[in-house]
């Protein structure tokens, strides 16, 4: 792959209107602080790719590393689609925001390559990126972003820290982890929402990779992370798909707390 710089690293807010209220850049580093309240229809947003960057625009959900394929933007979330962030996120009249090139030695380190704290719906990007064919009722605590921001309270369900991946009790339901470059995968970690009697569990799945190849994790009734080991394979997606329900729990709510996909770059 090649890991040569984009151009000029760049943060801006726009407003409802489309209006640039605040911005920074640099060549290897912007750093923003933005005096005012967000307001409904604040969009945050970064370009300066392609490349590998370490970014912090939220400083209460900490950085994030990932590949930043073109600009990215994050709608600042009010109401309902608030709940999944802690109370904490996006209040107040001060934001640090900033942006940086990633060092060669954290391109060339193994990591979770699934974890992304600033994953969205409209996220086009900044990868790894989840998406899913359903969501519990459309709801933000349900959303397929939750699997991956790193977040492992698992013993409830709803507003935050307890969100997760939920499946509306659609026996299709699949998840797909776009990596937006192809990177080496050794190990898959799930962990299964557990909050018991109310949830379910599943018994197994299918994960398929973008390389035709594919994995079929057995799960136990546990709120612990399950390890997956794996022939190393190179990819650059994969879905998770056929969850198979605990035939004997009578519960219809089996739901998903965090994907992990541990693995290196490709460089």
């Amino acid at each position: 792959m090649d890991t040569s710089k984009g151009g000029e690293l760049r943060i801006f807010i726009t407003g409802p209107d489309g209006r640039v209220k605040a911005q920074a850049a640099g060549p290897d580093r912007a750093t923003l602080v933005y005096d005012a309240p967000y307001e409904e229809g604040d969009v945050i947003r970064m370009d300066g790719g392609p490349g590998f960057v370490v970014a912090l625009l939220e400083d209460s959900m900490g950085e994030t590393y990932g590949w930043l394929s073109g600009e990215f933007r994050l709608a600042v979330p009010f109401g309902e689609k608030k709940i999944s962030y802690s109370p904490k996120s996006f209040t107040g009249d001060r934001h640090l925001l900033w942006v940086r090139r990633a060092e060669e030695e954290e391109i060339a380190a193994r990591r979770n390559l699934a974890r992304n704290v600033l994953d969205s719906h409209d996220n086009g990007g900044l990868f790894p990126h989840a998406s899913a064919n359903v969501e519990t009722r459309g709801e933000s605590v349900f959303a397929a972003r939750n699997a991956i921001d790193g977040c492992f309270a698992n013993h409830c369900h709803g507003r935050w820290p307890f969100q997760s991946w939920g499946i509306n009790r659609d026996p299709n339901a699949a998840l797909r982890l776009d990596f937006g470059r192809p990177v080496r995968l050794d190990r898959l970690v799930f962990t299964l929402r557990a909050d018991f009697p109310h949830d379910s569990w599943w018994t197994g799945c299918t994960v398929r990779f973008s390389d035709g190849s594919q994995l079929e994790p057995a799960f136990v009734k546990t709120g612990e992370r399950q390890v997956m080991d794996m022939e190393p394979r190179t990819a650059d997606w994969l879905v998770v798909e056929r969850l198979i329900k605990d035939p004997e729990d009578p519960s219809p709510f089996p739901a998903l707390t965090q994907l992990e996909a541990w693995g290196t770059e490709i460089l």
